[in-house]
C-alpha cells in the first residue's frame, strides 16, 4: 500500500510542478501558479504517520530537483527549494494534526471540509507551512546571488497559500468523492449550474482577452459569489480552481487588466492576491452554506424525532388508566388525558383555560367540603411539599362519590419560567373500602372479644385466691399472662381504629405540659417495678394544634418505644426537642440510645403488625403514631440517632396558635 501511494502522489506532484514552471512571470523569473506547493501538502499529511514518510520526503525532495532541473532551474536553487518543499510540507502537515486532526491527518482523516471554521484553521495551518518554504527560498536566493526583495517574499507566500487553498482542498475533495461519498445533484438546479459555468466563462473571456484593458477585474468576484452560495462545494472548489487558474494565465500571458501592472513584481503580486481571495472567498460562502445546510437537517431530525416522541407520549398518556393533568401558576388545567376526565366526572376533552377546582366535587374523605385553597395542586403551588392525599369526589357525574388519591409535584418548563403542577391520581375506593371493612370488622371482633376477656381475667383472679399457696397457682398466673397480653392487642386494635375514623377535636395542646405528665408516669413505672429509672432530657417544647386525646396516645406510644430494649448496663436515656419548620408545622425529635432499628426495619416500623425497638406489644403502636400524625396534617419518619446508637423518631404537627388558633382570635379581635 505504501510503495503505490507513495508513486501516486509522486506522479501527481511531478506533473503539477512541471505544469506551475510553464507559468513563470517574465521579468521576476516566478510562477504565477504552483500547484505542486498544495500537492506537497497533501502528500506530507496524508502520510505523515506512515512508517515510510521518510521515503516520501526523500521522494519529494529527488522530484523536485529532477523536475526543476528540467525546466531550467538553477542546480543550486533547485536543492534549496526541494527541501524548502520538504520542510514546507512537513510544517503544513504538524500543523493539520494540530489543528484539524479529522481533515487528512490522524484516525478518521478522510472528513472534508465542513464548517467556516475548518476554512480559518487550514488557512493557519497554510499561511505557516508557505511561510517556511518562502525563508527557505528567500535563502537560497542570497546564496545564488539572485535579487531578495519584501514584494518577491510577499508574492511567493501569497501564491503557496492559494495553492494549498485551492489544489490541496481539491485534491482531498476529489479523494473524498473517489472513497464514495456522492451526493446526487438537484436535477431542478442543474441548469443554474450550468448557467453560472457559461456566464463566468463569458465574463473571464470579455474581461480578460476582449477588452482587457479596461481594470475591471475585481467586478468578476460576484461570479465567485454566486458559485459559492448557490453550487455545491465540490462544484465551488472547481468553479474557483478554473477560473483562479485562467486569471493567473491569462495574466502570464499578457492579457487581462492586471497584465496592464507595468511593474512584474507588482503585478505578480496583485494577481496572485486575485487568486487567493478568489479561493478564499468561494470557499467560505460554500462552506458557510454546507454549515447552514448541515445545522438545518439536524433541526428538521430533531423536530421529527421530537414530534415522533411527543406522538409516542401522547399514545402512552392518553392509554394509561391514572389521570394525569397539568395546571398552570394559575391553578388552570394545560392539559389531561382521557383517564382524569372519567375520574372526575367529567367530559374527556377540556378547553384551555379551565380551572380545576372545589365546582368538581371535590370533599373530603369524612364528607366535609374541601376548600379550593386545600387541594393538593393549590398547596403545592403555595410551596408546600404535599403528600399523597385521597379526595372525595362527588359530583352530577358521580353521585355515589369516589375516592380519588391525589399525587402532586411542581415542576418549571424553563428554569426561570413559571411554576407549574403534574397531578397524577387514580381511583382508590375499592382499596379504602376494603381496607376499612377490614379495620372496622377488627374493631369489632376485638369489642366483642372484650366481654369474655373480662370473664376469663375476673374467674382467674378467684381461681388463684382459691389455690393460693398450691403448686397450680403458677399455672393461673400463666392465664392472667396471657389474657393481659390479649387485652393489650385488643386495645391496640380498638386504638388503631379509633385513630382512624375516630373525629377530631382540635385544640391547642401544652406539649410541655402533656410530656411532663407522661415522663413522671414512666418514672413511677420504673419504681414500683425496681427498674432503673430513664433519664429524660426535654426542651422547650411549643403547643401544637391537635386532638388532645389521640396527642397524648401518639407521645405514649412514641415515649414507650423509646424505652425498648438498651444494651446490658446502659440505661435508657432521652431526648426531646422541637424547632418550627415550613407550612406552619413544628417538627418534634424524639432520640432514645436504644439498640436501634436497621434500615430495612426503618423503613416498615410504621405499617400494621410490626412492632418498634424490640418485640414487645401488639405490632400497631407505631401505625397508630402514624394515622395520628397523618390525620394532623404531618408526617413522621424513623431515621438513626446521628449522635450514636438508637433511633430518632422525627414527626410534624401543626403549630399551637397557628391558622386555626389566629382565625378564632380575629374573630374574637372583631366581636370586640
Amino acid at each position: 500500500m505504501s510503495v503505490p501511494a507513495t508513486a501516486g502522489f509522486g506522479a501527481l506532484y511531478l506533473v503539477a510542478l512541471v505544469a506551475g514552471r510553464q507559468t513563470v512571470l517574465a521579468g521576476v523569473n516566478e510562477p504565477v501558479v504552483w500547484p505542486a506547493a498544495g500537492v506537497a501538502a497533501v502528500w506530507m499529511v496524508t502520510r505523515r504517520e506512515s512508517r515510510w514518510r521518510w521515503l516520501d520526503m526523500a521522494v519529494l525532495a529527488v522530484l523536485t530537483v529532477t523536475g526543476l532541473l528540467a525546466t531550467g532551474a538553477d542546480p543550486a536553487v533547485s536543492v534549496v527549494h526541494a527541501g524548502a518543499a520538504v520542510a514546507a510540507g512537513m510544517t503544513f502537515a504538524v500543523a493539520m494534526a494540530r489543528l484539524l486532526p479529522g481533515v487528512w491527518a490522524g484516525t478518521g482523516g478522510d472528513r472534508p471540509l465542513a464548517k467556516l471554521d475548518d476554512l480559518w484553521r487550514i488557512l493557519v495551518a497554510a499561511a505557516l507551512a508557505a511561510t517556511m518554504m518562502s525563508c527557505i527560498d528567500t535563502l537560497g536566493d542570497r546564496l545564488a546571488e539572485q535579487e531578495v526583495s519584501a514584494l518577491r517574499f510577499a508574492t511567493r507566500l501569497v501564491r503557496d497559500v492559494a495553492a494549498v487553498l485551492i489544489f490541496g482542498v481539491a485534491i482531498q475533495r476529489v479523494v473524498y468523492l473517489i472513497r464514495g461519498h456522492w451526493s446526487r445533484l438537484d436535477r431542478e438546479r442543474t441548469l443554474e449550474f450550468v448557467a453560472i459555468f457559461v456566464s463566468s466563462a463569458g465574463a473571464y473571456y470579455f474581461t480578460f482577452f476582449v477588452n482587457h484593458h479596461l481594470p475591471i477585474g475585481f467586478a468578476l468576484l460576484p461570479l465567485t459569489v454566486w458559485a459559492g452560495i448557490r453550487m455545491p462545494t465540490p462544484l465551488a472548489i472547481g468553479h474557483t480552481l478554473v477560473f483562479a487558474g485562467v486569471a493567473a494565465v491569462f495574466t502570464q500571458r499578457g492579457w487581462g487588466p492586471y497584465a496592464e501592472i507595468a511593474d512584474p513584481a507588482t503585478r505578480g503580486l496583485v494577481i496572485e492576491l486575485y487568486v487567493s481571495i478568489l479561493a478564499v472567498v468561494g470557499l467560505a460562502l460554500a462552506l458557510s452554506r454546507d454549515e447552514r445546510d448541515a445545522l438545518i437537517d439536524r433541526l428538521r431530525d430533531s423536530e421529527q424525532e421530537a414530534t415522533d416522541k411527543a406522538g409516542m407520549m401522547t399514545m402512552i398518556v392518553n392509554s394509561m388508566t391514572e389521570g394525569l393533568a397539568i395546571l398552570d401558576q394559575n391553578g388552570r388545567l394545560v392539559l389531561r388525558n382521557p383517564a382524569a376526565g372519567r375520574l372526575l366526572g367529567s367530559v374527556n376533552t377540556v378547553a384551555g383555560g379551565v380551572a380545576l377546582g372545589s365546582d368538581y366535587g371535590f370533599f373530603h374523605p369524612d364528607g366535609t367540603p374541601l376548600a379550593d385553597a386545600d387541594l393538593p395542586y393549590a398547596r403545592a403551588l403555595a410551596g408546600e411539599e404535599v403528600p399523597p392525599m385521597d379526595v372525595l369526589v362527588r359530583n352530577a357525574a358521580v353521585p355515589e362519590g369516589r375516592i380519588v388519591r391525589f399525587n402532586v409535584a411542581r415542576i418549571a418548563v424553563r428554569p426561570d419560567g413559571p411554576q407549574h403542577v403534574v397531578v397524577v391520581f387514580h381511583d382508590v375506593t375499592a382499596d379504602r373500602r376494603h381496607r376499612d371493612e377490614l379495620m372496622s370488622f377488627a374493631g369489632q371482633v376485638a369489642h366483642d372479644l372484650l366481654n369474655p376477656l373480662t370473664t376469663i381475667e375476673g374467674w382467674s383472679e378467684v381461681l388463684e385466691q382459691e389455690l393460693a399457696g398450691y403448686q397450680p397457682a403458677e399455672r393461673v398466673a400463666r392465664i392472667q399472662r396471657a389474657a393481659a397480653r390479649m387485652r393489650t392487642f385488643l386495645n391496640g386494635l380498638l386504638a388503631y381504629t379509633a385513630a382512624r375514623d375516630g373525629k377530631l377535636m382540635p385544640t391547642t395542646v401544652n406539649l410541655q405540659l402533656l410530656l411532663g405528665d407522661i415522663v413522671n408516669s414512666r418514672l413511677d413505672q420504673a419504681d414500683s417495678s425496681g427498674e432503673a429509672p430513664p433519664y429524660f432530657e426535654i426542651s422547650q417544647m411549643e403547643p401544637v394544634e391537635g386532638d388532645p386525646v389521640l396527642i397524648r396516645q401518639l407521645f405514649e406510644n412514641l415515649i414507650d418505644n423509646a424505652l425498648g430494649p438498651m444494651a446490658p448496663g446502659v440505661a435508657p436515656y432521652v431526648t426531646i426537642s422541637c424547632q418550627p419548620v415550613a407550612n406552619a408545622m413544628l417538627r418534634v425529635d424524639i432520640l432514645d440510645n436504644g439498640l436501634g432499628l436497621t434500615p430495612g426495619r426503618r423503613r416498615d416500623a410504621f405499617t400494621s403488625f410490626h412492632s418498634g425497638q424490640d418485640d414487645r406489644g401488639n405490632g400497631l403502636e407505631l401505625a397508630v403514631c402514624k394515622r395520628i400524625v397523618e390525620r394532623h396534617g404531618g408526617t413522621i419518619e424513623a431515621l438513626a440517632n446521628p449522635y450514636g446508637s438508637g433511633t430518632r423518631m422525627s414527626l410534624t404537627l401543626p403549630m399551637g396558635r397557628s391558622v386555626y388558633a389566629r382565625t378564632l382570635e380575629n374573630q374574637w379581635a372583631a366581636s370586640r
